[in-house]
């Protein structure tokens, strides 16, 4: 699950038409991060983007595979499927796929109830 630092490199650097990306690290591999919005992943010196039904066709029409964390476990894949190389070769072509991503993570994020905190409370005194 190891990414190099010359991969990651290369991808923020052909990321840069789709905007400021920032990279942070995430159980091994590297979350992607546009505005915020976590949009993409790296695991293995592989890119993979954020999908849902608008866009895995795509992806799948390519021979592209979706991240599957747990290797033993295929059938618990994650929403997120693997760039093909030309796509990635292609900053052009990669910001539009980029873009698209991004419009999935959005819309994923918009479709989830907000998280509600529970209040804060106070520090019990101590009986003596």
């Amino acid at each position: 699950m190891a990414v190099s630092e010359d991969f990651k490199q290369f991808v923020l650097e052909q990321l840069g038409p789709s905007g400021r990306v920032n990279s942070r690290p995430m159980f091994g591999g590297v979350g992607l991060y546009l505005d915020g919005l976590f949009f993409a992943l790296i695991d293995d010196d592989t890119l993979y983007f954020k999908t849902d039904d608008s866009n895995r066709a795509r992806y799948e029409r390519a021979g592209s595979r979706p991240f599957c964390p747990f290797p033993e476990r295929p059938d618990k894949p994650m929403a997120y499927w693997q760039v093909p190389a030309e796509v990635l070769e292609d900053a052009e072509e990669l910001a539009a796929w980029a873009r698209e991503a991004m419009n999935v993570a959005l819309a994923a994020r918009t479709k989830r109830p907000a998280r509600r905190r529970a209040p804060a409370r106070g520090r019990k005194g101590t009986r003596h």
